[in-house]
């Protein structure tokens, strides 16, 4: 049963994550954490978006799935939902957008479930794990510093965290799940603190929009139709 409202799909739909099939293809979830098809698919995201090199295409690519990692957060904090699916079952396929080609993601709204209190931080670290997993699957390949890979997923997290804390709907999820990010103890085997907890840096998500917040740069601006990002600290 699909247990996505139409509310949910049009908040999905808005971060490039379409509950439907890819009309083309190119890979999935399964096939980035295969490290034997890894510089291939590099390849084909280079094509895709037309960046002038895989460092670029890799960085680029971490900006789409960044915002499938971080819709998972928006639907936790918001309706209590994570995606739960096989990694087979998350497909990326090539769409236009604004005039552009461009890689989305594609799931199955049968694949988002229910998740209970007890297991929210348990959940949430196996979320920072799967994102992780990509990282270091690209990396084996392209030399991306893991900072511009995570910070490409926060620049995300805080424009949501900033909705979600100003509701009184979803402030107490919010904050709650806010201070798991931020705690060492759920990025164990990952880095040795919180990557979240540095970005932050003692303030408030709301306190860092439209500030230089990143350390370093995400290349949006060397790739075709793309313009640089608000965040970027060569300003």
């Amino acid at each position: 049963m699909n247990t996505l409202t139409a509310d949910q799909i049009r908040e999905l739909n808005s971060y490039s994550i379409y509950v439907d099939t890819p009309q083309h293809p190119v890979f999935t979830m399964a096939d980035l954490q295969d490290h034997t098809k890894i510089a291939d698919l590099i390849q084909v995201i280079k094509t895709v978006s037309q960046s002038p090199d895989e460092v670029v295409a890799a960085s680029y690519f971490m900006r789409r799935i960044g915002m499938f990692f971080a819709m998972q957060l928006y639907n936790l904090a918001a309706y209590d939902e994570l995606w739960s699916g096989a990694n087979e079952n998350l497909r990326f396929g090539v769409v236009e957008e604004f005039g552009n080609r461009t890689i989305s993601m594609f799931v199955e709204a049968r694949d988002w479930q229910m998740v209970e209190d007890e297991d929210r931080q348990g959940r949430i670290q196996r979320l920072l794990e799967d994102a992780h997993a990509v990282i270091t699957s690209l990396r084996t390949v392209v030399p991306l510093s893991p900072l511009t890979a995570w910070e490409n997923i926060f620049g995300f997290l805080l424009w949501q965290y900033h909705v979600l804390l100003s509701d009184p709907g979803s402030e107490m999820e919010a904050r709650n799940d806010l201070e798991i990010l931020k705690d060492d103890e759920v990025w164990s085997g990952i880095h040795i603190h919180s990557r979240f907890a540095s970005y932050l840096n003692g303030s408030e998500p709301s306190a860092l929009l439209n500030t230089t917040v990143r350390k370093t740069c995400c290349f949006s601006k060397d790739v075709p139709g793309l313009m640089r990002c608000g965040f970027c600290p060569l300003l």
